[in-house]
């Protein structure tokens, strides 16, 4: 492997990615050689990122896509396929979250909101990806999970979003397993306390400069902390890593509580 992050050649499909980690993934990725299908509500937004991506060279398309919906997540990734002819990786990364909210708080409605979009659109998505490599015949595949290390570590008042990010670390696991038979391989990247539309308030608040300085680096991460570590599991440098949660927080999960 003389270059192990170069995507040239392959397509890369992002739900989620008319904002925060999925908008910047989209422009990671096309820089490396990628053709990206973003998948968002907002087409608007979309559009946006497209024009963006093609000034600088890439190449990208935008698909109409509500997560919550069976059949527009079919038609989201037929769409790749019936375009490029093949899909060589599928990012689950849309997620939402209902304020800061405990067990008690919640309501059964908000609930269904997050965990529909964080945890069973994961599973829809990656069920009709593997559907479709079989069907093309496609020699490989590569899922990649955005959790988050609320999958292991939380606070109050993250429920249910870390309830999701737990489920959607065990669905990486378990799926490893099974997918390794279609030579897809699934594996999940966890980051620390960034600063997007999910961690604003948190993050924004009068608590943060305490917040912070239970994270080992002193430091909330940046977006392109994450630039290496999604090169990585989308490419072939980690051909033989399936069903690894990869962090990246700064030391945050190995602090002591």
């Amino acid at each position: 492997m003389s270059q192990p992050f170069d995507l040239s050649g392959t397509v890369i499909a992002i739900t989620g990615a008319s904002s925060g980690f999925g908008h910047h993934f989209a422009g990671v990725l096309a820089a490396a050689g990628a053709t990206v299908v973003l998948g968002a509500r907002r087409e608007e937004k979309l559009a946006e990122r497209v024009a963006d991506i093609e000034a600088a060279g890439g190449t990208a398309l935008a698909v109409k896509l509500d997560v919550r919906d069976t059949d527009s997540i079919s038609r989201f990734i037929d769409t790749a396929f019936d375009r490029f002819g093949r899909l060589d990786v599928l990012i689950n990364n849309a997620g939402v979250e209902a304020g800061a909210k405990t067990y008690a708080m919640i309501d059964e409605e908000d609930w269904d909101y997050v965990i529909d979009t964080n945890l069973k659109s994961a599973w829809l998505a990656s069920k009709h990806y593997t559907e479709q490599v079989q069907a093309h015949s496609q020699d490989s595949g590569n899922i990649v999970m955005i959790s988050s290390i609320t999958d292991t570590r939380t606070i109050k008042g993250q429920f249910p979003y870390a309830v999701s990010k737990g489920g959607l670390t065990r669905m990486t696991q378990v799926m490893a397993l099974e997918a390794a038979r279609y030579n897809i391989r699934v594996n999940a990247l966890a980051p620390g306390y960034i600063l997007t539309d999910v961690s604003r308030i948190l993050l924004e608040s009068d608590a943060a400069p305490e917040f912070v300085k239970g994270i080992p680096m002193r430091r909330f991460g940046d977006f392109e902390d994450l630039d290496g570590p999604i090169l990585l599991l989308a490419s072939d440098a980690s051909r033989y890593m399936t069903g690894s949660v990869l962090t990246v927080d700064g030391g945050h999960v190995c602090a002591s509580l």
